[in-house]
């Protein structure tokens, strides 16, 4: 018990979440020894060695006075223990009908693992309980969904839209698949999907059609790095291109690959276990991600690139699997790149963009940053210190100062980029995209009474810690682009994906991926890993059970909230099942053996 408290302690101080079985067996542990990595974990146990060494406390008492006397107990009559049994049995069942009983408990031990959520309500040993109950031995199913709800969920704000435009719905025969599916989750699903209103089309659709395509997922970006003279490029691409006023970016489970995969494929990932990885170990059909979506358009290679160790979260699985030909540091991009930590972005475009920038093919590439990791000091980041000098005026702390630093090298990989796609003569055709993989939560201070206090400083007011914190930047960007566009509209990184696609005008079913594209009229809604949401009429909190507006009042509409409670369950339901059961690979005909 010592050593479980003591591993998510540390653990929980660096990630803000908590470690999760599945990592473990994934090589978890092999990933923490890395450099950068092993640095970050040694100095977390030295920032929280006094509750390390509380947590131990008892165990090496324990040792000392029963290696000193032995350990002895006193014998117990059958009638004590008969009676100790039975008031356990009474305990155990009471306190179950109290969480049954009462709605919150209820939901978060019944309907929604979260081991965040879990914690808090139900303590450690509990939520590594549930950790096992869910995620191994699987008992959150696709056939609890609750197919009628979609119908009560509002779709549009503008219905002439579709009848000018069309939707985003492809061919499929669902009613064929209904008729001859046997299996009672996949047919839940298909009898979901059925129902699901697809995204329309709009004056947006095709905007971009036939152009090149660059896609990064940048490591803890936010609209906090973004300076007009220190970031002068990324400043542009901002104030130039789509200018989303309300994108928000969740963090979920396993950070940086479920951002990753969010971001890759518009689906919620499953909790207890790394679903990018997952995706490529089951050689799940990945055929709504932009890798697989411009293979299918013609374009002979896709390429991706991280300038970190090229299996860290095995990426070397699920990232050839989404079609990608793959590089990182140990299978392509060794010695291109330094040897420090974090790695700079400015070296991977460097070392990258010649390999795929062409003035006569149409091209993808896809990026996964590195250069804006935590820590944010100018001792254990490489990029802070090699950018030092540029921020030492700017009046903020060091760790604001080192946040900004170390997100310069990725304006001056953006700077890079454009240049050798202006001097190909293709910048004018080409859409970069730049989306979060996760808020800078290395910008958190666990030793303040405002944990959030380096947020409230270079946001200029203090930050809400329960939404805002997750609010941030997306930019889609393209140098043809004459003037910015301005969206107010709710949305998150769920919906970065088919919004690409309708921008490039690429084919897929809206109706199967969890996010919307956010140029059209669908009603918006972000959703967090707790299964808290936000909608066009305010925010409910999974954690405190209410739903207030914008300006904090609680909206009483049962009808409403239950509507959309119902359906944010069948969200993260429905996304689960996509990849436990290769779900586009049943659709479309590719997977001859179903997964179980």
């Amino acid at each position: 018990m010592s050593l479980i408290f003591s591993v998510q302690v540390v653990y929980y101080w660096c990630f803000n979440k908590y470690l999760i079985l599945y990592s473990v067996g994934v090589g978890g542990a092999d990933q923490i020894i890395e450099q950068g990595i092993l640095e970050k974990t040694l100095s977390t146990i030295k920032a929280c060695l006094f509750p390390v060494i509380m947590l131990f406390a008892p165990a090496i008492l324990s040792l000392f006075f029963t290696g000193k006397r032995g350990a002895s107990f006193p014998k117990i009559h059958l009638k004590p223990r008969l009676l100790g049994f039975a008031g356990s049995v009474a305990t155990h069942f009471f306190i179950t009908l109290l969480v049954i009983l009462i709605p919150t408990t209820n939901e978060i031990y019944y309907q929604a693992f979260d081991p965040n959520l879990s914690a808090a309500y139900f303590g450690l040993l509990n939520t590594e309980l549930e950790d096992i109950h869910y995620n191994i031995l699987g008992s959150e199913h696709p056939s609890d969904i609750d197919v009628e709800v979609s119908s009560e969920i509002p779709v549009s704000t503008n219905p002439s839209v579709s009848q000018k435009y069309g939707t985003w719905q492809m061919n499929i025969d669902f009613n064929s698949l209904i008729k001859n599916e046997k299996d009672e989750e996949v047919l839940t699903l298909h009898k979901y999907f059925s129902e699901r209103t697809p995204s329309k089309k709009n004056q947006y659709t095709g905007m971009f059609e036939g152009y090149n395509l660059i896609y990064i997922t940048a490591e803890g970006f936010s609209q906090y790095a973004i300076h007009s003279e220190l970031t002068p490029t990324l400043y542009k691409m901002y104030q130039n291109g789509f200018r989303f006023n309300n994108f928000y970016t969740p963090i979920w489970g396993v950070s940086t690959s479920d951002g990753e995969y969010v971001n890759c494929t518009g689906l919620i990932p499953k909790s207890g276990v790394w679903s990018l990885y997952r995706s490529g170990e089951q050689k799940n059909n990945m055929c709504f991600t932009m890798g697989r979506q411009f293979l299918n358009s013609g374009v002979e290679k896709v390429y991706a690139y991280h300038p970190h160790t090229y299996k860290y979260y095995r990426r070397d699985i699920s990232h050839p699997n989404m079609g990608y030909a793959y590089k990182g540091i140990g299978n392509g991009l060794e010695g291109k790149i330094k040897n420090c930590w974090p790695e700079s972005d400015y070296e991977m475009i460097a070392a990258t963009a010649d390999e795929y920038i062409s003035s006569d093919k149409r091209f993808h590439a896809y990026y996964m940053s590195v250069s804006g990791h935590l820590d944010y000091d100018f001792k254990n980041n490489s990029m802070s210190a090699k950018n030092k000098k540029l921020v030492e005026k700017l009046p903020y702390s060091d760790t604001a100062k080192a946040y900004i630093a170390c997100n310069i090298e990725l304006d001056r990989a953006m700077e890079l980029l454009l240049s050798k796609l202006e001097a190909a003569g293709v910048a004018d055709k080409t859409l970069i995209v730049i989306s979060p993989d996760h808020y800078p939560y290395g910008l958190e201070d666990k030793t303040a009474d405002d944990e959030y206090h380096y947020f409230s400083e270079l946001a200029g007011h203090t930050v809400d810690p329960n939404f805002e914190i997750y609010k941030s930047v997306l930019l889609m960007y393209s140098p043809s682009m004459k003037k910015s566009v301005e969206v107010n509209k709710l949305c998150s990184s769920l919906d970065v994906l088919p919004t690409i696609s309708n921008l490039l005008n690429m084919e897929y079913d809206s109706r199967l991926i969890m996010g919307k594209d956010i140029l059209s009229n669908s009603a918006p809604l972000v959703v967090f890993s707790d299964r808290s949401f936000i909608t066009e009429r305010g925010m409910y909190s999974a954690t405190k059970r209410i739903f207030t507006d914008f300006n904090g009042k609680i909206i009483e509409d049962e009808e409403y909230l239950s509507a959309y409670k119902t359906e944010v369950n069948n969200m993260f339901l429905a996304s689960a099942g996509i990849l436990d059961n290769d779900y586009y690979g049943i659709v479309f005909g590719t997977r001859k053996t179903r997964l179980k």
